[in-house]
């Protein structure tokens, strides 16, 4: 383990009583084979002949690609249970020469395979931009020679020059030498962030490894490359997301729907079609293709043909409400899944923090102010370093001091005072020396910056000083002394406080997560940095500080059982690398957890496509914007309690018309089913067809209807939905009964009569029941949106002058029925609806989870409610920080407090 990644002025050689915190390392096994390729003689290099030997062993530097082939990623839009049932109805209907119906039902299935591909042909592959951001050139020693070649044609055992503002083209090992082969001990400051996770630049020195696609922002060295292309540090993440399944939660709920309808479909035509072929048999109407042509009306009229494409529609205009709130949706299904989402797990460099080393709350000795720790820690600052530390006081400084911000523009120095004598940072002293000049009094003093016991030391000892370095320690601050000369020789020193030093939240950070809390979405944060520093960013966001560490998710010691149940309670976990962000991911999932994952860099690109949503915030580097199903185009993550709320509107919407289609579906079969087998009735193609397309139509504008927002992460409940569907659909069938044999039987209509009335009947009585299917509660409580309302009811006002004028004529099998009928249908089946609308209310209300895990206590279910019992105790928790955090002042800081006791 090397030092940690902050200035070594920090931690070096601390004494005991200060605790010294290591960063993250991740060094690579070298296997021995390897490792004897590595000893290359420095200012030779390779030559041409040992390059070609091991590029033929090693491969090129460069990440594997796989592409998908346009035109079969668009054949994968017709594959599904409803798809496949469609299409065999249009082959079908081809086969019997319905030209019209296999029209209709080929446009259907073009129309939504388009849709989806449209809307997710922009996501570029995240293994393109992986390999983006290598560098494309690098200085490299080959045939005793400093050349320039391409990154990917590095080797393992090239010598290649690293200095300021390069992007490293690959894993390498540091040899201590300048560019001239000098010994060269000055450490790199190496920004691996977008790797690793940690939020500060890492101090490297000799024999450390330094990885690709990480930046230099301080030094230069050479380096011996140990690993390229698919086996760098960067290469294995790339492997991670290559392996990721593509599909997704709403695919597998489709599914489980589609298969439901698509069998009882399909039993339910098969029996009228053996019937009918050995009850007509002999005569015309028991001809095969007579037959099989009835049967594709009753198919095509009775599965979904619209669902895929309501659905894909429904989320493209939600896709397009996020666009407008800053939130760009890739993977169209996103938008339902997010609504679903019970985990959200947070990045926290860059995504929860600024990334940014910040001036946090000073701990000052005597009557010393902010404003004076902040003068002179700027005055014995070296202008224009390259260093996070001294930018970090010198922005605090210009922005906190008043005779900064005055001191006219373009000056450096400190109006009234003059630095007369520089010492610059020296690894050996530890710190940094300034000899002021005060051009007022004309006197001088010297001012000492550096790691926390030199100061003291320098003091002559401090010991309230030492209590509040390990008190900052403690809480993951990085501290940062500070003294100045009291005595005319300039000899005497005198403590002026302690800096401290943090990687800050965002500021709408808290309130974000408190928004998700209170939206049912318990919050993770995962981080590559230490455990101390998680747990102080925790509890400035109001989150619980239960962090684990990173080594849990992979001990051997516990069960799968185990690790899955403290990943679950955990509030976030540290020193993580992508493999254990991936393993989080995939262990929360495997609890039946809907998992959000949030990201910025390389290092989040495995997790973010493993998740279930994948959301990659502002700022994000290429991988993890590939890698995402959701970009955010604004700061931080306060767009996810936009895109949440959003996406839960559209999943209403979304299971209202999955409701509606299968109560209206089931409703179709049982009565068609028998009646037909029962009376041998059968209604006009044209008829039927005119039902399927004027309704699925209609309800594409859903996607504009008023809906309610769920207070907790919504579930399709496919039990409950179809047992509601269910009895909904009996219902209607009794209703559809009702109309059949009173029309008949009582009124004495004739046949074609009788086939315009029912047509009014099955088109109106069902769909009228969207208007209670959208919401949980009754329909009134929450009116449809007018445009919703007036497409409905204006397809109903269509079918009732069908029906009243008998438009198809009595060569279809079409009479009038006259306006008392059609009126009299659309009466009824309005006050039907609202009957149907109190049994759903009733429904809903007796038929919910705890009373199924109670019913049938299976393990899942227990596991589910207790679960759940968990989630509720942990949300009044962080509440109950949130509340506390939210009390206090800036002066949150332990330091204040430690202030107020010393006073």
């Amino acid at each position: 383990m090397t030092a940690d990644q902050n200035d070594k002025k920090l931690v070096d050689s601390q004494p005991v009583e200060f605790e010294k915190h290591d960063h993250v390392e991740h060094q690579d096994d070298i296997p021995p084979e390897l490792e004897a390729l590595l000893h290359t003689e420095p200012l030779a290099g390779l030559t041409s002949s040992e390059v070609a030997e091991r590029t033929e062993q090693f491969g090129l530097n460069e990440l594997p690609e796989r592409r998908t082939n346009p035109f079969v990623k668009f054949l994968l839009y017709f594959t599904g249970p409803i798809s496949y049932l469609i299409e065999i109805s249009c082959i079908i209907a081809a086969v019997v020469g319905d030209w019209i119906d296999f029209g209709i039902i080929l446009a259907l299935l073009l129309i939504n395979a388009i849709i989806g591909y449209i809307e997710e042909a922009k996501a570029e592959s995240a293994l393109d931009a992986l390999r983006q951001t290598l560098a494309l050139k690098t200085r490299c020693f080959r045939d005793s020679k400093l050349i320039e070649v391409e990154v990917k044609d590095l080797v393992p055992g090239d010598i290649i020059v690293l200095r300021i503002g390069d992007i490293i083209p690959a894993d390498a090992r540091l040899l201590g030498l300048g560019v001239n082969g000098e010994i060269n001990e000055t450490e790199l400051q190496i920004d691996q962030s977008a790797l690793t996770g940690e939020s500060l630049p890492v101090s490297k020195r000799k024999g450390d490894t330094v990885y690709s696609s990480s930046i230099v922002k301080q030094g230069q060295q050479l380096a011996v490359v140990t690993k390229t292309g698919a086996n760098t540090f960067i290469g294995r993440a790339a492997n991670l997301i290559a392996i990721t399944s593509e599909e997704g939660h709403f695919q597998k709920i489709i599914a489980k729907i589609g298969n439901v309808l698509i069998w009882s479909t399909v039993v339910l035509v098969l029996i009228v079609f053996v019937y009918q072929m050995v009850h007509f048999r002999g005569t015309e109407q028991g001809n095969w293709k007579n037959v099989l042509e009835n049967c594709l009306v009753l198919t095509v009229a009775a599965i979904p043909v619209g669902l895929p494409t309501v659905m894909s529609v429904t989320m493209a205009v939600g896709a397009k409400q996020l666009a407008a709130k800053q939130v760009i949706v890739k993977r169209l299904t996103a938008v339902e899944e997010l609504a679903s989402v019970s985990v959200l797990c947070s990045d926290k460099t860059g995504t929860l923090t600024l990334n940014e080393l910040t001036f946090d709350e000073p701990w000052l000795d005597k009557d010393y102010s902010k404003d004076d720790i902040l003068l002179y820690s700027y005055m014995a600052a070296e202008q224009g370093a390259n260093d996070p530390i001294e930018s970090a006081v010198r922005k605090a400084a210009e922005s906190t001091l008043d005779v900064l911000k005055t001191r006219p523009s373009g000056s450096l120095g400190v109006p009234g005072y003059k630095v007369t004598q520089f010492q610059p940072f020296n690894p050996v002293t530890k710190m940094t020396q300034a000899t002021i000049l005060n051009t007022e009094t004309n006197q001088s003093f010297r001012v000492a910056k550096g790691a926390p016991q030199v100061i003291c030391k320098l003091v002559g000892g401090h010991d309230d000083a030492v209590r509040a370095v390990n008190s900052l320690a403690r809480r993951g601050l990085r501290a940062l002394g500070v003294a100045r000369t009291v005595d005319d020789a300039m000899e005497q020193f005198e403590m002026v406080g302690m800096i401290s030093l943090l990687d800050p939240p965002r500021p709408d950070s808290a309130e974000t997560i408190r928004a998700c809390n209170e939206l049912g979405v318990d919050v993770k944060m995962i981080t590559g940095d230490q455990m101390i520093i998680a747990k102080e960013v925790a509890a400035r966001l109001g989150m619980g500080r239960v962090i684990l560490d990173a080594n849990h998710l992979v001990d051997p010691s516990k069960s799968e059982e185990e690790v899955t149940e403290h990943c679950q309670r955990a509030d976030g976990f540290a020193q993580v690398i992508p493999e254990h962000k991936y393993r989080v991911v995939e262990l929360l999932q495997n609890k039946g957890l809907l998992v959000g994952m949030t990201g910025d860099g390389v290092n989040d690109a495995p997790a973010l496509k493993k998740a279930d949503v994948g959301i990659a915030v502002e700022g994000c580097t290429d991988a993890a914007r590939s890698a995402a199903d959701i970009v955010l185009l604004a700061p931080g993550l306060s767009t996810i309690v936009d895109g949440v709320i959003t996406s839960r509107a559209i999943f209403q919407r979304l299971r209202s018309y999955a409701l509606y289609r299968i109560t209206s579906t089931i409703h179709f079969l049982l009565f068609m089913f028998i009646i037909t087998l029962v009376e041998d009735w059968q209604m006009p193609a044209v008829l039927l067809i005119m039902i399927c397309v004027l309704n699925d139509a209609a309800t594409l504008v859903i996607s504009v209807d008023n809906t309610e927002i769920s207070e907790r992460p919504d579930k399709w409940r496919i039990g409950q939905l179809l047992t509601l569907s269910v009895v909904l659909a009996v219902l209607l069938a009794a209703l559809s009964f009702g109309h059949f044999y009173v029309a008949r039987d009582v009124f004495n209509v004739t046949d074609n009569e009788l086939h315009s009335i029912m047509y009014l009947h099955i088109s109106s009585a069902p769909h009228f029941v969207i208007f209670s299917t959208r919401v949980p509660g009754f329909w009134w409580e929450n009116m449809p949106h007018w445009i919703f309302a007036l497409c409905i009811i204006g397809t109903q006002i269509v079918a009732l002058f069908m029906s009243v004028y008998g438009v198809f004529g009595e060569r279809e099998g079409v009479a009038p029925c006259g306006y008392g009928w059609g009126l009299s249908v659309l009466g009824v089946s309005l006050v039907f609806f609202m009957i149907l609308d109190v049994v759903k209310v009733y429904i809903f209300r007796v038929w919910n989870f705890e009373l199924t895990a109670k019913m049938v206590p299976v393990k899942s279910r227990r596991e589910k409610l207790a679960n759940r019992k968990l989630d509720d105790a942990k949300h009044d928790r962080v509440q109950q920080s949130w509340n506390k955090v939210s009390k206090l002042s800036t002066a949150y800081d332990i330091v204040a407090a430690f202030q107020s006791e010393k006073q």
